[in-house]
């Protein structure tokens, strides 16, 4: 018996369900979490702030994540493109899990801000969808290919002796970079001037947010 198709009130209230999940619930992820392989070192109270504040921007990043998929997959026109964009977004969701986590044993929280980020990175995804699945799936990979570039970032500012989220973030690299390789492959076209540079600059005033609010 073939599962029913989805009918567009469907999807909404699946975007919708989706979003509430994302912003207001504990997600649970699918892969186990690798900072539990790695020692959980005591840092110093300055240390411990900066390494929250960055693992919040990476939790931020991941609520974008979750809400540019899903934007983007809502508007999809080939039904591959489209569960290309979910399955994505399933993994995307134990990052969530895990920068969640690991907010929680630096004593800190996600940022006050998600559901604003969750909105406005739904509306951007479904934006670049709507120009076709070739400029849809370019998105995801100039999308990761940043987010690669920020974790590397993070990576190097991290205090050393955090190695639980260093952990988690080198699994979120290579998962980033297998996205955007995906996609690539998957038929993306290259995004023209000047939309990467508009990208970034977003990027770099939600970071600045999210690492104090």
């Amino acid at each position: 018996m073939r599962p029913r198709s989805l009918t567009p009130v469907d999807r909404v209230l699946a975007d919708a369900q989706r979003a509430l999940e994302t912003v207001f619930a504990r997600p649970a992820s699918q892969r186990p979490n690798p900072s539990l392989e790695a020692a959980d070192l005591t840092l110093e109270e300055h240390d411990r702030r900066h390494a929250a504040g960055l693992m919040r921007i990476n939790h931020v990043g991941e609520v974008c994540a979750q809400a540019l998929y899903c934007g983007q997959a809502a508007v999809a026109r080939d039904v591959r493109t489209r569960e290309h964009l979910l399955a994505a977004a399933q993994e995307e969701t134990d990052h969530l899990a895990w920068c969640e986590q690991r907010l929680r044993e630096l004593d800190s929280r996600p940022s006050l801000l998600n559901p604003v980020w969750y909105a406005g990175s739904y509306a951007i995804g479904a934006l670049a969808g709507l120009r076709g699945d070739g400029w849809n799936l370019g998105f995801v990979v100039e999308t990761e290919r940043q987010v690669e570039a920020h974790i590397d970032e993070h990576l190097q500012s991290l205090p050393p002796a955090d190695l639980r989220s260093r952990a988690i973030l080198g699994v979120m690299k290579a998962d980033e970079a297998r996205h955007a390789d995906q996609a690539e492959h998957a038929g993306a076209r290259m995004l023209p001037p000047p939309i990467p540079s508009v990208m970034a600059l977003a990027s770099r005033i939600m970071k600045t947010v999210a690492y104090r609010v």
